[in-house]
């Protein structure tokens, strides 16, 4: 019989709480914005480096304030939740600048939360000093079939995890911001499915991680990490591992395409194996997921209606709304996400010096 799994995140019962917008880029627009007024939330201001984007984006969901700086609208009484949408090597300046406001309570800032753990850090105490609530737009955890995963893991269905992997061949749209950071897939795809194990699994001891340039996008952007192998390694002996593949052949250079993105969860007591939908935007593909256990007949194939691009944006927003109202921590703490960010290091480290790297070396 199949098992009801919880894969929808919890809303806050009060929904009226004022959102500033910090950027007006295609995640902001067409993803968090969308999501937000679908789920009842209350977007109340928006700026980003251009006006006339800004007051585009604006007019698109009906937000009744646009700014020309994020200072004045930081100033806004009725703004009391920032979310932040702009580069990782700008957003230090953006929180700097938003504790300085008494009405900002809460901040959802963009994933990776800095260009490296130390940067994070740093994030992290300004808000933690100034008594803001900081939580991290980790959104594939919102994702339908990876949150069912979880409530699997929850649930003892799959018993102690032994083995996991994700097999990622699909391409990213990658920023045009990116350019001038010397980075590709690693900060930006793989943190994705970094903080996905961490979630499903804890945090593991080590990782050993191996890199190459992405011969599609190494002419625009300068980069090592284009394809991105990696196996993470814990205590307890289960071990995780993902194939971040962003080439997957000519698929944009003339030949026939076959991207997707598909994981595998293997317990002592069953199996989980799912699809993720994202690839295949702006057509909206459900992810799913199937798993069978032990002393229970065939397979399950719960299948939902919303897909993560843009539905489950409303997860991080909602959670830190959930956290703001009952004054706990948010499911997606920036002092957590930490630990997220120095498993993206320490595979840097690994890459470049072709050998495990223990996490705990990060935060020496």
């Amino acid at each position: 019989m199949e098992i009801e799994l919880k894969y929808l995140p919890d809303l806050p019962e009060n929904k009226s709480i004022g959102i500033g917008c910090v950027g007006a880029g295609f995640i902001m627009a067409d993803c968090q914005l969308v999501a937000y007024r679908n789920a009842g939330f209350n977007p109340v201001a928006i700026t980003s480096r251009t006006w006339a984007n800004s007051m585009k984006i604006a007019e698109r969901h009906k937000i009744p304030k646009v700014y020309s700086s994020y200072e004045q609208m930081f100033g806004n009484p009725q703004v009391q939740v920032i979310d932040i949408a702009v580069p990782p090597n700008e957003q230090l300046a953006v929180v700097r600048e938003a504790v300085k406001h008494r009405n900002i309570r809460g901040i959802l800032a963009q994933k990776p939360l800095a260009m490296n753990y130390s940067d994070a850090l740093e994030i992290v105490k300004i808000c933690e000093d100034a008594g803001v609530v900081l939580s991290v737009n980790q959104n594939m955890r919102y994702d339908q079939s990876v949150r069912a995963c979880k409530d699997l893991l929850n649930k003892g269905l799959l018993g102690k995890p032994v083995f996991a992997s994700i097999d990622m061949r699909a391409i990213p749209h990658w920023a045009d911001w990116q350019a001038a950071l010397g980075w590709l897939t690693l900060r930006m795809m793989s943190i994705h499915h970094l903080d996905t194990f961490r979630y499903w699994f804890g945090d593991p001891k080590s990782v050993y991680c191996s890199v190459a340039q992405d011969p599609r996008t190494i002419s625009k952007f300068a980069h090592e990490d284009g394809i991105a192998l990696y196996i993470l390694e814990y205590e307890n002996g289960m071990r995780a591992s993902s194939w971040d593949d962003v080439w997957t052949g000519p698929a944009r250079e003339g030949a026939e395409e076959d991207t997707y993105i598909n994981y595998r969860v293997e317990g002592l007591d069953g199996l989980a194996k799912g699809s993720i939908g994202w690839p295949y935007y702006p057509v909206r593909t459900s992810s799913t997921l199937d798993y069978a256990c032990k002393g229970a007949e065939g397979w399950q194939r719960p299948r939902w209606n919303e897909v993560w691009f843009p539905d489950a944006f409303a997860g991080p927003m909602a959670q830190l709304l959930v956290a703001l109202e009952q004054n706990t921590e948010p499911e997606i703490s920036a002092r957590d996400n930490l630990k997220t960010m120095a498993l993206v290091d320490a595979c840097y480290v690994s890459a470049r010096q072709h050998r495990p790297v223990d996490i705990a070396e990060i935060y020496s």
